[in-house]
């Protein structure tokens, strides 16, 4: 007897999220696409622009991959944080900030290994899932490899053109890489269109402190990075102006943790 003819509820699995998630795609998108053996869609045909910073060069080499989360991660979540909170204060933080509690449609943006997205992904239910959305082919290898779960699909996209129709997740975030990106206005952009009505937003990136001489050598020594330095306002009216209500804004160290929801 099978599980519908018990009446019992079918097990949810990996292959469900993934036909859920290509549902989701544009079909100009997903003509191109194609499904990698190591588990992830990949939609780019070639992979991140040459001419890249250290710090993106970073997120796309193997060997930083491998160490990000025990690593790398830790010691960027650090020096943004410095007396912040720990990494599972942190991820649990966000789950709280997006409301993440049932059957959402959640997306990740620039996901790296999938420590935010797995986490998400146990919290989900029904038909619910999240997307890990990366640039980066050995973060996205990390990912599958660390975090694999039966809610969670990776997928291998630019977060300046994110291959969704408006307005299609309930919850979308971006942790930690927002000051990697050479376009971040555009990222964020991108991630409030694919915002659906009454849905969240959580953004954690750099902060660059009121002092002007310690706003000037963090400026410096991320230029010399390639890792841009926030002010306090540019996130949170970038939000308000996009039409978002609730902004809320927590500093930290020298991180910023951004929310907002779009109007039901």
């Amino acid at each position: 007897m099978t599980a519908q003819q018990s009446g019992a509820a079918p097990e949810y699995d990996g292959m469900w999220s993934t036909a859920l998630v290509r549902g989701l795609i544009r079909e100009d998108a997903l003509r191109s696409s194609s499904y990698s053996d190591t588990g992830y869609i990949d939609l780019l045909e070639s992979g991140p622009p040459t001419r890249r910073t250290l710090a993106q060069r970073a997120m796309t080499n193997n060997r930083v991959a491998a160490v990000y989360e025990r690593l790398w991660r830790p010691i960027v979540v650090a020096a943004l944080s410095l007396h912040g909170l720990s990494m599972v204060d942190e991820r649990a933080r966000a789950a709280a900030a997006l409301h993440l509690d049932g059957e959402q449609r959640v997306l990740d943006v620039a996901c790296g290994p999938g420590n935010f997205t797995g986490f998400f992904a146990d919290r989900l239910a029904g038909d619910g899932f999240v997307v890990g959305l990366d640039i980066s082919l050995p973060m996205l290898e990390r990912a599958v490899h660390d975090n694999p779960r039966p809610r969670a699909v990776y997928l291998h996209a630019d977060a300046v053109e994110l291959p969704f129709d408006d307005r299609t997740f309930d919850a979308v975030c971006c942790f930690a890489a927002l000051y990697l990106v050479a376009e971040p206005c555009a990222v964020l952009r991108e991630m409030v269109r694919v915002l659906a009505p009454g849905g969240r937003i959580a953004v954690m990136t750099s902060y660059g402190r009121e002092s002007f001489l310690v706003r000037k050598g963090l400026e410096l020594g991320a230029t010399l990075c390639g890792v841009r330095v926030f002010d306090r306002t540019t996130v949170p009216a970038f939000l308000a102006a996009a039409g978002l209500l609730d902004v809320d804004q927590q500093l930290r160290g020298i991180s910023q943790f951004v929310t907002a929801r779009r109007h039901g």
